[in-house]
């Protein structure tokens, strides 16, 4: 059985991971960390997270021995990247990173652990969504010259950053296949006299409400038809199985940075 580590155990993506990793058959939890100041700290991991006692109480990362960890799994905050890939680096343990809306700082943290340590970094570990994102590369293959291509996403109340890490994603996964810079083509919603649409522009729309987990829809539209590719998540499961998935998948893997592309093998079709 493969030890995990779970970083942010108290959070809603914290939760949803320990209950994949004791659901699934070649995992286990190995620790489950929170911050100091946590109100959570001591509580048993298998309570918090609704699939019975385990015996493994939340704790600090100082107080955690990653000796007999295989891999851990962050999906903490931004400015927490740095601190957990200098743990994962100390300990030489692999590491899945699920934190969206890093800076240019934060990202080239990354890239540098990366020449050290086995790194899955994704904004997104749902399948659906890794296939959408191929999904969406090979439509613009065939219609990106000539389509007006438009990202909508639609998270609930809580999420702090915008565009979703995901919108992201699939945008620079256009940019690239297009050869195009998504940093000049890239629209963040529109107001007021905007004159009429550049067609290399690709847009971004965000809608935040409720508790939705999250929706993305790439719109390639033509005069007289128009494409539209959708996903949508109904559980967070889906993300925390997907961590999972690429944890077991990390494993005797060479240092270097790799995606749920990887993962799944996307990149080979």
């Amino acid at each position: 059985m493969l030890p995990i580590s779970i970083l942010g155990a108290s959070g809603r993506m914290g939760r949803n991971l320990i209950e994949a990793v004791v659901n699934d058959a070649q995992t286990q939890l190995h620790s489950a960390t929170v911050r100091s100041s946590s109100s959570m700290l001591d509580v048993d991991a298998g309570e918090l997270a609704g699939t019975g006692k385990l015996g493994i109480a939340l704790q600090t990362q100082a107080e955690v021995e990653l000796e007999q960890c295989a891999v851990i799994i962050d999906f903490t905050l931004p400015e927490a990247v740095a601190a957990n890939l200098e743990w994962a680096i100390t300990h030489n343990t692999p590491i899945v990173i699920g934190t969206t809306g890093l800076n240019a700082q934060q990202l080239a943290t990354l890239h540098a652990a990366a020449k050290h340590i086995p790194i899955v970094f994704a904004a997104n570990y749902s399948v659906g969504v890794n296939l959408l994102i191929k999904l969406s590369q090979q439509a613009a293959k065939i219609m990106g010259d000539t389509a007006d291509i438009e990202i909508i996403e639609t998270h609930h109340r809580h999420k702090i950053d915008a565009p979703s890490g995901t919108a992201l994603a699939l945008g620079e996964g256009i940019a690239k296949t297009l050869h195009r810079d998504l940093a000049k083509d890239a629209v963040y919603g529109r107001e007021g006299h905007t004159g009429e649409r550049p067609q290399q522009q690709i847009g971004f729309a965000t809608v935040r409400g409720g508790d939705v987990v999250g929706d993305h829809t790439v719109l390639f539209a033509e005069l007289g038809e128009r494409i539209e590719l959708t996903h949508k998540a109904s559980s967070r499961m889906t993300f925390a199985k997907g961590a999972v998935r690429a944890a077991k998948w990390l494993i005797n893997k060479p240092a270097g940075l790799y995606s749920m592309m990887d993962v799944l093998s996307l990149n080979d079709l």
